[in-house]
């Protein structure tokens, strides 16, 4: 049986082995894998809410810390339109921060980030959107999700836990990497680790699921880490409370609540 939560150890970061489908099985097609990968990390429930803590650790091992709250709903049917709202409550300097999404399938996501000290909204433009979150070692497409149909997808490897679906950009000129590798647990088709690669072959980014819960029925991902292996940085995110189906209304998704948070879905 799945458990209710995966660890990784501290020490070399081992990710815990649950048992799969029988080895030596017929893999399922690769967009079957990548879409069910797709679904259990971001479109769980028809909507969420997540209280988020974020540690941002240096390549001299100085922290900062951040906590900020995550909505998201979804739009219509089969994984298609989504919307997020991220609003910051501390460092007191980013209070009232909000970085908001509208996920599109066939077109490039809308992004905004409003700063309230400066009281100036922004557009994040596509070719900003793998750029760092917050100073963080996220970057703002991590957040929301990249779209399975920007790349190309291939079955690299079957082992006896994961599927390793190696992807590479459709667009090369618009992003970083060359490829990327995606380590899906066959049971719960949860992404568990991607390593990411420059054309020279060298390994450079590397996002690690730490834990996994069982949350009304649903296997979530409870905290994870993103690594900066040439800066020596990495930055781990906790959800330290997360909620499904809760009926949040559309509205609170447009730029009017970019200013005036909706704080009642904010506590």
């Amino acid at each position: 049986m799945f458990q209710n939560m995966y660890r990784v150890c501290t020490a070399g970061l081992a990710l815990m082995l649950f048992t799969g489908l029988a080895w030596g099985q017929e893999a399922p097609p690769v967009m079957d894998i990548v879409s069910k990968a797709n679904h259990m990390a971001y479109y769980q429930g028809e909507d969420g809410r997540a209280r988020v803590e974020m540690q941002i650790t240096d390549e001299q091992g100085r922290e900062r810390n951040k906590e900020f709250t995550i909505l998201r709903k979804d739009l219509g049917e089969e994984d298609t339109e989504q919307k997020f709202y991220v609003y910051f409550h501390r460092p007191a300097d980013e209070r009232g921060t909000v970085f908001m999404v509208w996920k599109h399938i066939k077109d490039d996501d809308d992004r905004w980030l409003y700063l309230p000290a400066l009281d100036v909204t922004k557009r994040i433009a596509a070719s900003d959107e793998r750029t760092s979150f917050v100073g963080s070692d996220f970057y703002y497409e991590d957040v929301s999700g990249r779209g399975i149909h920007e790349d190309e997808h291939e079955l690299a490897e079957v082992t006896e836990n994961y599927f390793v679906v190696k992807s590479r950009p459709k667009k090369p000129d618009l992003v970083e990497f060359d490829h990327y590798l995606n380590y899906v647990h066959k049971e719960s088709f949860i992404p568990v680790k991607t390593e990411y690669y420059r054309k020279d072959g060298t390994k450079y980014r590397e996002m690690t699921v730490l834990e996994v819960e069982d949350i009304q029925g649903f296997q979530t991902i409870t905290k994870q880490q993103m690594v900066d292996l040439d800066a020596g940085r990495k930055t781990v995110i906790t959800y330290d409370t997360v909620e499904y189906n809760l009926g949040l209304p559309e509205d609170i998704f447009t730029e009017r609540y970019l200013r005036r948070a909706p704080r009642k879905y904010l506590r």
